[in-house]
């Protein structure tokens, strides 16, 4: 048996600019997971179990553009060659196979990454399983394409923070860069219980930017400048500077048409009860908003954002 698990991760600043280019910045969210089991079977060929989504079956009956068979698909691919794939990970016509089992606690369009951090812990466990583990390139790689079938134009940053599960600043096309967190600081992620539909809201973004781009434009330079900021000011331990760049960043999303009422309220909410700043955080029109707290009010903050409406909260420290 061989496990593996992935963590979520919640975007701190530049989503939707970061599809075009500009930076974003995101860190992983450890108090929620994903985990995959692989195992050996006496059943023929690969065996998926992820009760979650309602999955229950072998590898062969699901379609090739389902997420979980371009999981595995795109990890066989990569181990052959050099590595001839095991004659009882063919499908059918043998008399052993693999389980998988996948079981997640990070909610579902959310915002919290679920679809990739369920991909790179089933990318790590069955190359494990079968003897020869993925590097994190490779693992990020794979669960990029498995991205596009979830969000369609996916920027990568999702992938890229959950496989290698450390603060990322994240320019599509450049090469990976974590950062340094100069002194720890607390969040109070507050889930709307709206599904977040990111494809619809990447696609309408691009929309606006087809239609004048120009303007745009602008608006993504002063998101970039919101991230790179942000950056500095974590490096540098000055992250309670975060606050008025989280309220700066929101209205430019509200502006891009991405927020919601009921997003715009629970931020407004965490605010009033003494948060330094909040927004909203990745796709938009439902998921996840975000607030930066003393560590103190967090319980509070939380409180009041249950009050408010959010239908879950979660408390984490940046480090």
């Amino acid at each position: 048996m061989t496990l593996a698990s992935a963590p979520g991760k919640i975007i701190l600043f530049g989503e939707h600019a970061v599809v075009y280019g500009w930076p974003a910045l995101a860190v992983p969210v450890t108090q929620v997971q994903a985990q995959v089991e692989v195992s050996d079977s006496v059943q023929a060929g690969i065996w998926i179990d992820a009760p979650e989504i309602g999955v229950q079956t072998g590898m062969g009956d699901l379609p090739t553009a389902h997420p979980l068979a371009a999981a595995i698909m795109g990890t066989l691919e990569a181990l052959a060659p050099p590595l001839a794939l095991p004659p009882f990970l063919r499908i059918g016509g043998s008399r052993r196979g693999i389980s998988i089992h996948i079981a997640s606690i990070i909610p579902v369009a959310s915002g919290l990454g679920s679809g990739a951090a369920v991909s790179v812990a089933l990318i790590r466990a069955l190359s494990a399983h079968l003897g020869h583990p993925l590097t994190d390139d490779q693992v990020s790689a794979i669960a990029y394409e498995v991205e596009k079938i979830h969000h369609g134009t996916p920027s990568g940053i999702d992938n890229t923070v959950i496989t290698y599960a450390r603060p990322v600043f994240y320019v599509r096309g450049q090469p990976i860069e974590t950062f340094r967190v100069g002194a720890p600081f607390t969040l109070v992620i507050g889930d709307t219980g709206i599904p977040a539909p990111t494809r619809e809201s990447v696609g309408d973004v691009r929309k606006l930017w087809e239609a004048d781009r120009d303007r745009w434009e602008k608006v993504f330079d002063e998101v970039g400048l919101i991230a790179e900021t942000a950056k500095h000011r974590i490096e540098g331990g000055e992250s309670m500077g975060l606050g008025e760049l989280m309220d700066a960043n929101h209205a430019l999303l509200q502006g891009m048409t991405v927020s919601s009422p009921e997003l715009d309220h629970l931020v407004l909410a965490a605010r009033s009860a003494g948060a330094l700043g909040a927004k909203m955080s990745g796709g938009g029109r439902g998921g996840n908003m975000i607030a930066l707290v003393a560590p103190d009010l967090a319980e509070a903050v939380a409180a009041s954002l249950r009050a408010a409406g959010a239908r879950r909260t979660i408390i984490t420290t940046v480090h």
